[in-house]
């Protein structure tokens, strides 16, 4: 079958970021579908850009993002995406359109590729929008909001199959109307083969100028609005005096100014920003830390968050700390695999990495749970066959 993949963000493992839609293609090209996916890319000489990764044919746009960028940027960005990937969409011959968000408007290429030529679509959701922008204050005029819900509901309708990456996403699907057998929930995934536990890397660890005998905290991915990574540095300042603890960051975000400013503003030494980095190299980093947090802000929509550091943190084998009272602080309490912490106390936070600091033995075996559970239930060749199935389950719906 041939099937037109849309999705704004989509990354290599060569480069910082989600792969999510990397591996799933790969496994399309795999059993025998060609994937011609459409994404952006910032500082193109041209409108458009095709080259071949892997096996899927991946056709760029100019659409410059970052996540630095202001609310009317982005939406900018959004926009011009949403009308460009439309525009390549209708050049290309196909069978089948998968969409996946976020943002919302991805959806409307799969809309109108359904209306107007008569192409199934399955949408997959990676957040709940556009509740996800109401709850945090970046929606607000009613009629805005009305319209953005009409068009959710409009996207679901149509879609032939919808894919959610939570439980909470797949209630918050449901919510609208949706019917159970319309929807799936396979989460964001564990990559063994990229994260695993092995010895630490002390020339890498000089490298980064990081200590040696330190215990280590890391945050790696996003630093936008919604990770609330500020609860972070509020427990560092409150941990000043633990010289022997270090709280590491990768990535970046629209955050992180604000974040490295308050840190020099309290002179705290025992805070890193490291930047963004291949998955190669943060696997490295993240194997020679002890302890992985996974941070949002408490929000009831971010409960039902499905983070990529989270899965890639069971497959490294660490102990994790989550602050979102959602499926995540049961998943790590269910199979003892780390810690839930209050976002709004950092006390919460610092007790937590004291635990685990003076707790080795315990620690040690949450790091096992969570390979374990990356193992059993969460790796990539696990899910990715899930989701290629799901597209066979769909092929006889599709007119080939």
């Amino acid at each position: 079958m041939r099937i037109l993949y849309i999705h704004q963000y989509f990354k290599t493992p060569l480069e910082p970021g989600g792969t999510r839609s990397y591996w799933i293609s790969k496994k399309l090209v795999e059993v025998g579908h060609q994937v011609t996916m459409i994404t952006s890319k910032s500082g193109m000489k041209s409108k458009t850009e095709t080259v071949m990764i892997d096996g899927i044919q991946v056709i760029y746009v100019n659409v410059p993002y970052d996540n630095n960028m202001s609310i009317p940027a982005r939406l900018y960005a959004f926009m011009r995406f949403m009308w460009l990937s439309t525009a390549v969409g209708f050049q290309k011959e196909f069978d089948l359109v998968i969409a996946t968000s976020t943002p919302l408007t991805v959806g409307f290429p799969a809309l109108v590729l359904k209306k107007l030529r008569q192409k199934p679509y399955i949408f997959e959701v990676r957040d709940l929008w556009p509740e996800v922008p109401i709850q945090m204050g970046g929606l607000k005029n009613r009629m805005l909001i009305e319209l953005a819900k009409v068009f959710e509901r409009s996207i679901y309708k149509n879609a032939i199959h919808i894919i959610a990456l939570s439980p909470g996403m797949y209630e918050g699907v449901k919510s609208v109307g949706v019917s159970d057998e319309k929807i799936s929930m396979i989460p964001n995934m564990s990559k063994i083969d990229e994260f695993w536990p092995r010895e630490k890397n002390l020339v890498l660890q000089r490298e980064l100028g990081l200590s040696e005998s330190s215990f280590k905290i890391i945050h790696f991915g996003t630093l936008g609005i919604a990770n609330g990574a500020m609860s972070i540095i509020e427990t560092a300042i409150h941990m000043k005096k633990e010289v022997d603890v270090e709280f590491i960051f990768l990535g970046g975000g629209s955050t992180e100014k604000e974040l490295e400013d308050r840190c020099r503003r309290e002179n705290l030494k025992n805070v890193h920003f490291l930047g963004k980095f291949g998955m190669t190299t943060t696997s490295e980093i993240v194997n020679v830390c002890d302890v992985s947090i996974v941070s949002f802000l408490n929000l009831p929509i971010l409960y039902t968050n499905s983070p990529n550091k989270l899965f890639d943190s069971l497959s490294a084998g660490k102990p994790i700390i989550v602050n979102s009272a959602g499926w995540t602080k049961e998943l790590v309490e269910e199979y003892k695999c780390g810690l839930y912490v209050d976002p709004d106390n950092p006390d919460s936070l610092k007790n937590a990495i004291l635990f685990l600091k003076n707790n080795k033995e315990a620690a040690k075996q949450m790091g096992k749970a969570s390979r374990k559970l990356a193992e059993d239930q969460y790796d990539k060749s696990i899910l990715v066959q899930k989701f290629a199935e799901i597209i066979l389950a769909q092929q006889t719906r599709v007119d080939v």
